[in-house]
């Protein structure tokens, strides 16, 4: 009986523990008046790298799980047809060129023949007045001038035709190059290759994916707050963002986005019960230097929990205070590293 009543006791401290230290951990975790949370997963938008015309895939020169930087090239398309256009384009442009420059000499040669003209029928007009020449001669000089001008004015004609060919020859040849340029294709952001959608050697027709990157400069947690919370919260609000397999660490972030427009909150965020009611979506980004820092170990999908202040005078709660700093930062107190897989 005595060891019945023991284990009865020893049961009873026990429970009586466990609830106390669940009563202690709430304690810890509960948000001061002023502060608002809410469940969301890391997330990152998704890139395509497509392909602008239909061309042959030449090469890809990275795989699944890469790491790329903004401007790297990334896959590399067969342009044999267009540099032979592009070719053909240059051509085409030194031939303009050369019309022009013919067209501005002509001006030049004719300029002096009508400056010479005009010489000549000065002088003979002088002749005219002094009874020392004939009107036919003076008629002659005279009509020889105005038709100088007149080729002038014919050849500044072809000068402004060939200027206006050079023109378009160089337009055609910048189409031709910038479809040239955009078959090298170059990662429009920092991210990680996602899928590789194509193989070498494969037709993609225009806006063909080649390649789907998660965009590593927009890094955030999407929570949901219902109308009291959310009303009160600004773009630019101090924010911190935890996940779940690292409890204890946050990251310093600020609210981006607030939704004008109130929502059914998700499935996948909370239960059916607070899915029933309106909810307006928040968007907690995380600062780019942090991101770039622990770049190898961003990984989207991860479960976690958003912190937003909904008044400015707020504290953050000790739990939320060792938050993780970029390793280079000098205004860092305690850089706090991410844990490792």
């Amino acid at each position: 009986m005595s060891r019945k009543l023991l284990a009865v006791a020893i049961a009873a401290v026990a429970v009586v523990g466990y609830v106390g230290y669940q009563v202690w951990l709430s304690k810890q975790s509960a948000l001061p008046p002023g502060i608002a949370s809410g469940n969301g997963r890391i997330e990152a938008k998704l890139v395509d790298v497509s392909a602008k015309e239909p061309l042959r895939v030449k090469k890809i020169l990275v795989d699944e799980g890469a790491l790329v930087e903004r401007g790297e090239v990334l896959v590399q398309m067969d342009t044999s047809t267009l540099n032979a256009e592009l070719t053909e384009a240059k051509a085409k442009v030194t031939s303009a060129q050369e019309r022009e420059a013919a067209a501005r000499s002509s001006i030049v040669r004719r300029q002096s023949e009508i400056d010479l003209a005009k010489l000549e029928f000065d002088r003979y007009t002088k002749l005219l007045e002094s009874n020392a020449g004939t009107q036919q001669e003076f008629d002659r000089r005279k009509s020889n001038l105005d038709i100088q001008k007149a080729s002038l004015a014919e050849d500044e004609a072809k000068l402004r035709t060939a200027t206006e060919e050079v023109e378009v020859a160089k337009a055609n040849m910048a189409t031709f190059q910038t479809r040239v340029d955009d078959a090298v294709l170059k990662s429009p952001v920092r991210g990680r290759v996602l899928y590789r959608l194509a193989e070498e050697g494969e037709v993609l027709a225009a806006g063909g994916k080649a390649l789907t990157l998660v965009n590593l400069e927009d890094v955030y947690m999407e929570i949901f707050l219902p109308s009291e919370q959310a009303a009160r919260l600004k773009v630019g609000a101090e924010a911190r963002v935890t996940v779940d397999h690292a409890p204890g660490r946050a990251a310093a972030a600020k609210v981006s986005f607030v939704s004008p427009e109130a929502q059914f909150t998700p499935k996948q965020v909370e239960t059916k019960s607070e899915r029933d009611k309106l909810m307006f979506r928040v968007k907690i980004r995380v600062p780019d230097e942090l991101v770039s820092s622990y770049l190898e170990r961003v990984k989207t999908g991860v479960r976690g929990v958003g912190y937003v202040k909904i008044d400015e005078s707020a504290q953050w709660p000790p739990f939320l205070q060792n938050v993780i700093n970029p390793p280079d930062d000098p205004t860092a107190k305690k850089a706090v590293p991410l844990p490792s897989k």
